[in-house]
């Protein structure tokens, strides 16, 4: 695992779970819409969620956890910089679909086309 995949997998949902938040708050989204959009990659509900951002889990173990959903390869384009699906991590690839889905969600985009239905 490279240096960058290596920091992606050490960093702690609950740290950029704000980041995630304020960005939707931002453009006029919701928490709850926010949670709909991580439960349907994830599977997880909000206690659980909840759980995982008082544990501090790191994005190798929230993975590791969920339940990803078997539309997530839908997710495709560039994030970061980076094409989502010729990224070759899998935990990489994983983290850049929510931060797809969350940069979708902030710029207004409708929620059935979000969650690939």
């Amino acid at each position: 695992m490279d240096s960058h995949n290596q920091r992606i997998a050490k960093m702690t949902f609950s740290s950029v779970y704000p980041m995630y938040l304020a960005k939707v708050q931002k453009k006029g989204r919701t928490k709850e819409e926010l949670h709909q959009v991580i439960e349907w990659l994830t599977g997880f509900d909000d206690m659980k969620l909840q759980e995982l951002i008082n544990e501090k889990v790191t994005f190798e173990a929230f993975f590791q956890k969920a339940s990803l959903h078997r539309n997530a390869h839908l997710i495709t384009g560039v994030i970061c910089g980076y094409r989502i699906e010729e990224i070759e991590d899998p935990l990489t690839r994983q983290v850049r679909y929510l931060d797809k889905l969350v940069d979708e969600l902030a710029k207004g985009r409708k929620m059935e086309k979000i969650l690939r239905t």
